[in-house]
Order: structure tokens, then sequence, then C-alpha cells
């Protein structure tokens, strides 16, 4: 009967007008649960499926693998360094790192709180999102990395990169005493997964046959599948981050779907327009555009201003693309730069602009304390560029010493008969 009666004093305290920040939130508390699991969700299955469907036959396993290999490796690392390293005070060191007084969540107990949910409910919603980031990059070198570099290189950029970068926005570093808005990514998640993966596709260099070769898609429906689980899964993402069950989190699952959807329309009316007839691929990479450009500004803008966001985000990415592939001739396999690079800096950039609360039927919530436009827009710069550049150069050197030490490129002759064969023995079809 004792658990029974815990969740019931629970579910009073959520509801009385009593309850402190000191006490746990029942109601709060599943929620968090709910969106961990639904980010969790983004990963295995969904950007795995995504990923999957839009490589060849001879590599999806490859892909599957690496989104799989990524979530156990950034899971451990978060218990072992990365949660502490970003939440915890790092003294003098604060701006930028965090301390390891948390090392292997030693000081996480049943009763820990984190606000008004479990501590431990809070680190592990903080996973997922560390899983995810990583996870991202793949397809940036997809089709041509050796499996045992991606996964060094993985765990390697998660403590060098996302870990100092999150503690500098979310884990009261100098981005955070700024003032930057980044409701539940933008500049951690998708700016840092964006620039790496450009990065990495333009050290690892095009794939055999690129551009001239047509590499298309093995299996769209596989693709739709997994986008069909991303869309579903940035509720948690983006409402999650209220850390709450509350209007904040309402709004901001609200403005995810409307930009979602926007983004999904820009594109497919845009592809319409040029090529005479609509893609399967397009609708979907839009609703990702759409996605994760709303993600910083999720919790500070309108519905308003998330139909403009997703608008933009369809058309600006779609550019993106094009100039990437074809003007570039980047080969960034699937799209990871325009799409959440781009899509990050756009989202992070606007959410300065669409925070604002005297824009009418486009207001948003508000700036931070003591902000106006011009001053957060100049935040929401610093932002962007601080981390752009520091993700850059810490890929770039990161890949570079990773291609010296072990290598990092498949031989040719391998990545012609497919890396499912030659780094795993097996095949995702046998027909």
């Amino acid at each position: 009967m004792k658990p029974l009666f815990r969740f019931l004093t629970a579910a009073l305290l959520c509801v009385s007008p009593f309850a402190s920040a000191n006490e746990l939130n029942g109601a709060n508390t599943v929620w968090i649960m709910t969106a961990t699991a639904l980010v969790l969700f983004m990963t295995l299955p969904g950007l795995a499926l995504f990923y999957g469907g839009l490589v060849r036959t001879k590599n999806v396993l490859s892909v599957l693998m690496q989104c799989f290999a990524i979530t156990g490796m950034a899971s451990l690392v978060w218990l072992i360094a990365g949660y502490s390293l970003v939440f915890t005070d790092g003294g003098s060191m604060n701006d930028w790192i965090g301390s390891l007084d948390q090392f292997m969540l030693a000081n996480v107990k049943l009763d820990s709180l984190a606000g008004e949910i479990p501590e431990s409910v809070f680190a592990m919603f903080q996973m997922t999102f560390a899983v995810i980031t990583p996870a991202l990059i793949v397809g940036g070198f997809a089709e041509r990395m050796r499996f045992s570099s991606m996964f060094v290189f993985s765990a390697a950029w998660l403590l060098l990169v996302y870990v100092p970068v999150t503690h500098w926005v979310w884990g009261g570093g100098w981005l955070q005493k700024m003032g930057l808005l980044d409701f539940a990514g933008g500049t951690v998640v998708h700016i840092t997964a964006g620039a790496a993966a450009l990065v990495t596709a333009i050290v690892l260099g095009k794939r055999k046959g690129f551009p001239e070769t047509a590499m298309p898609p093995h299996n769209l429906t596989m693709t739709v599948t997994g986008a069909g689980m991303l869309w579903v899964g940035w509720f948690g993402f983006n409402g999650g981050s209220a850390l709450a069950a509350n209007g904040s989190a309402g709004m901001a699952i609200l403005v995810t779907h409307i930009s979602a959807a926007a983004g999904c329309m820009a594109w497919m009316i845009m592809e319409w327009v040029r090529y005479g007839k609509p893609s399967v691929l397009g609708i979907v990479t839009g609703m990702v555009a759409g996605l994760g450009t709303i993600t910083p500004a999720s919790g500070f803008v309108g519905p308003g201003g998330a139909l403009v966001i997703g608008l933009a985000a369809g058309f600006i990415c779609y550019q993106a693309t094009q100039f990437i592939k074809r003007t570039l001739k980047i080969d960034d396999s699937l799209d990871v730069f325009p799409v959440h690079g781009v899509g990050g800096i756009l989202g992070t950039f606007l959410a300065g602009i669409f925070a604002s609360s005297e824009l009418g039927v486009f207001s948003g919530h508000g700036f931070a304390e003591g902000m106006t436009l011009s001053s957060q827009v100049k935040v929401q710069l610093i932002g962007i560029i601080s981390t752009f550049v520091y993700t850059a150069v810490v890929t770039y050197i990161l890949i570079k010493l990773i291609d010296v030490l072990m290598g990092v490129r498949v031989s040719r002759d391998e990545e012609t008969e497919g890396l499912d064969i030659v780094l795993h023995d097996e095949k995702g079809y046998n027909l």
C-alpha cells in the first residue's frame, strides 16, 4: 500500500495551492517521464528508421547500428560524467563547464528533487537529448565512415562539444547568464549537430560517384514511418522542456505542431512549383525542418509566430539543401546541416524577434528579463555564432586526430560493397 499512498499524496500535492517548489509534483513528474519516453522514441526507432530509409540498400543496417550504438554509448557517458559537467556548479570555471560533483550520478537519490520533479527523471530526460544529438550527425557521413571511428568520434564529441555547449546554455554558463533564448535545443542540439555534420562531410569527402551518380533513398516507406515518429516524439522534446505540466508545455506543443505543418506545406509547394510534382521525401524533410526550427523558440512564441517560423523553415532550409548539394557540392549525405543546422540558426534568431509581446497576432511571451528587441537579437546572434564556431573548430580537430590515429573512412572497394557486409557481416534484406 505504501507506493499507492505515495502516489495519492503526490497527486494531492499537485493540485494543492500550498504545493511549493521543494515538494514533489505528481502531475509534472508523470508528464516529464512521458516526455522522456517520447524523446528516446525519436532516436529509436524514429531517427533510425528515418535515416535508414534514406540510404542505399547496402548501407541500411550500418545506419541503424550507428543510431543504436550511439544510444547506448551516450547514455553511459551521460551517467559517468556528462550530467555532472552540465548541471553542477563549476566554481571559478562555471561560465564554461560544471564540476564532477555528480560523477556517476552519485547524489541522485530516491528523494532528490530538481524543482518539482525527481532529479532522476530530470537526469534521464536530459540524457535523451544527449543521445539524439550525436545520432543526428550520422546523416552527415552516412555510407562512408568506419564504425570504430564513428564510435570514438561520437563519444569524444559528446564530451568536448555537446557537454560544454549545454552547460553554457542550460547549466548556468555564460550564454544563459546573457539571457539567450533557447527553449529546447536550437543551439544545444541543432546548431551543434548541423555544424558537426557539415565539417565531417567536408573532411571525409564525397561518397564514390557523388554528385554524378544518383543515390536515391532505398525505402521511403521506412523514412515516412520514422518521420511520423519524429513528429509525435517532438511533442516530448519541446513540450517536456517546460519541465512541468502547465500552459508553457501546452503552448510549446501547439506551436511545435503548427511549425511542422507549415514547414512541410512550404517545402511541398516549392517542389510542386519547381518540378511539377510534390515528393514524399520533400514533405517529410520540410516537416523536420519546421520541427528543428521551432525548437529554440517553442517556449517563447505564440501560434502566429510559429506559423511564420514554420513557413520560413520550409523555404530557407529547402534553398539551403539545393545550395549545399548543387552549388557547393558538399556531400552532407542526409542534409543534416541544411535542415538541422540552418533550421537551428534560423529558429534561434527568430526566437529573438517573435518573443516580443508587441507584435499583435504574432506576439510571443516576452523577452528575457531586462531585454529589448535589439539587445535580445544581439544575444541570439552571439549564441548562434559562438556555438557554430566552437563546434566547427573542435569537430575539425577531433575528426582529423581520429583520422591520423585510426582512419575514418572505409576504402573505395569497401564503400562499393556496402557497409552492412564490410563492417557488420550482415544484410538488411535477404530476398
